[in-house]
């Protein structure tokens, strides 16, 4: 399958893993609609690209259902079809004690890394399904976090596991209309939200320490492996992750 002129959402896509992603994707002669909350962050990402119309920015807040109908509408009006959708964008919450998680940080969590992630599915699903050629591909960020928690992370831990049990609904109910639907697991990949990890943070054991990190050009190499097979053919999950992190092992 060739990935030029292929059409793509990418949410998320004015930093980190997103970013690097939408880069990649517009190289490989993709048209891509950039979404996020920072409008000047998705404008740098689409300046940065040099792909000039392929690239569309479209100012988005996933938890906001008008808005990604607005993402959709507006992508399909630009392109006229979809072929694959990223759902990148996500947060965390401050790290807490599990019995003084406030309400409102557990809900904002829930609300972009789950509600978010079905909005969007649910939207490209539909236009999959009635495109012509029919079907897709829908892309969601996990986490190493959907199958091994950090301490203090009861919402973005629950929210990913909760990810793993959407990825394989929408693959099962996707399958009669062409539509693929898997998960990347992503450890340690250098962006803004795991530049923490330079000055060490906790463990399971109670210590603090210094995790590797990996280039995230990597993680979009990744998502573009994905989307370049066949629709006959899906990675239901798949995990990248810094080499030398402390996962696999006991901790």
């Amino acid at each position: 399958m060739t990935t030029s002129g292929r059409v793509a959402i990418i949410t998320g896509a004015g930093s980190g893993i997103g970013k690097r992603t939408a880069l990649l994707l517009l190289a490989e002669g993709y048209a891509v609609a950039l979404a996020g909350r920072r409008l000047d962050r998705l404008e740098e990402t689409a300046a940065e690209s040099g792909a000039g119309a392929r690239a569309l920015v479209v100012q988005t807040d996933v938890t906001d259902p008008a808005a990604v109908d607005n993402l959709f509408d507006r992508t399909i009006e630009a392109f006229g079809r979809l072929d694959l959708l990223f759902n990148n964008a996500g947060r965390g919450a401050p790290r807490a004690d599990f019995d003084e998680i406030s309400y409102e940080d557990w809900k904002s969590v829930v609300d972009v890394n789950l509600t978010g992630v079905f909005l969007c599915s649910q939207r490209a699903f539909r236009i999959m399904k009635n495109q012509t050629p029919q079907g897709g591909r829908i892309i969601n960020n996990g986490s190493i976090s959907a199958h091994t928690p950090r301490p203090n992370s009861a919402p973005y831990t629950s929210t990913k596991h909760a990810i793993t049990g959407l990825t394989k609904s929408t693959s099962l109910d996707g399958r009669a209309y062409n539509i693929c639907c898997g998960q990347i697991d992503i450890g340690n990949a250098a962006t803004e939200m795991t530049a923490r990890m330079r000055s060490g943070i906790p463990q399971a054991n109670g210590s603090v320490m210094v995790e590797p990190n990996m280039d995230s050009d990597g993680v979009a190499q990744t998502i573009l492996y994905m989307d370049s097979l066949p629709l006959d053919t899906n990675v239901l999950t798949l995990t990248v992750m810094a080499n030398q992190m402390p996962y696999v092992g006991r901790g």
